[in-house]
């Protein structure tokens, strides 16, 4: 039985759909309670569970007991949003918003989901992460923190849990059409006051036109098909050895290589222009 976050729409609903089609019993739990309610319709079992809400969170083990009986084998923390727009240029209200939702959240559901893990002897983690978890890239500052977070504390969470039964993976997709950007425009327009920035001409020419197109593009050669990002989560899920990391997208394997081994110039070069 896997609960996966995040299921509205996206990478989220494609996963479950996916895992449901593998004989998986999946949880698909979406942050408002009427996609929650589509989500039912659809099939799956479902409840409404928002990472920015502690009640939310804390309410998630009991929803699993009338369900499952608290059985939980697996987690996937897909759910998360992005917020555009130069660092300089981001409130502290805001970052506040992005961590709470992308970090805590997660956190906070993890613990809990650990606690039914060890009652039942084992379970897998699956803690959805980003290219932009390896490197960071312009006017995607706040989301990247909260990716760097997340990684450096699934690195040391998977080291604790040596030896419980309870293994935890990182995925880190790159490129893939889904809804975040889409999503991320109504974020940008709240808390970026970008009339008044000094960066107002770079939004218009850059930022602006790519929140305001109508849909995502194909993947193109450094992305990847949310079907990729699928068989990644299943990958992690299922294998007899879990692995830690699971790389999904060309980008993001050029982006690991970048962090490795490439100078902090040059780095710095190559994604300035992205």
């Amino acid at each position: 039985m896997a609960l996966i976050t995040g299921c509205s729409s996206g990478l989220g609903l494609a996963a479950a759909r996916h895992l449901r089609a593998r004989g998986w019993r999946v949880i698909a739990t979406c942050r408002a309670e009427a996609d929650a309610r589509a989500r039912r319709d659809e099939g799956f079992e479902s409840f409404a569970l928002d990472y920015a809400d502690e009640a939310s969170v804390a309410r998630a083990p009991e929803a699993l007991r009338a369900l499952t009986g608290g059985r939980l084998d697996a987690l996937v923390n897909n759910g998360a949003f992005a917020l555009p727009g130069a660092v300089e240029d981001v409130p502290r209200a805001a970052l506040r918003e992005i961590f709470e939702t992308n970090l805590f959240g997660v956190h906070d559901l993890t613990r809990r989901a650990i606690a039914l893990m060890r009652a039942a002897g084992g379970g897998r983690i699956v803690n959805v992460s980003s290219v932009l978890g390896l490197v960071g890239a312009r006017h995607r500052g706040a989301y990247v923190a909260t990716k760097f977070a997340l990684e450096g504390l699934t690195e040391s969470l998977r080291l604790e849990m040596r030896g419980t039964g309870v293994h935890v993976t990182l995925i880190q997709p790159g490129p893939i059409p889904s809804m975040i950007r889409r999503k991320s425009a109504p974020r940008f327009e709240r808390w970026i006051d970008w009339r008044a920035s000094a960066r107002r001409a770079e939004y218009e020419a850059e930022l602006l036109p790519r929140l305001r197109a109508p849909e995502d593009g194909p993947p193109g050669f450094l992305g990847a098909s949310p079907e990729a990002y699928c068989r990644a989560l299943a990958r992690a899920l299922e294998a007899r050895r879990p692995p830690a990391r699971v790389l999904v997208t060309r980008a993001s394997w050029i982006a690991e290589g970048l962090r490795r081994a490439a100078p902090t110039r040059l780095r710095d070069a190559l994604l300035a222009r992205i």
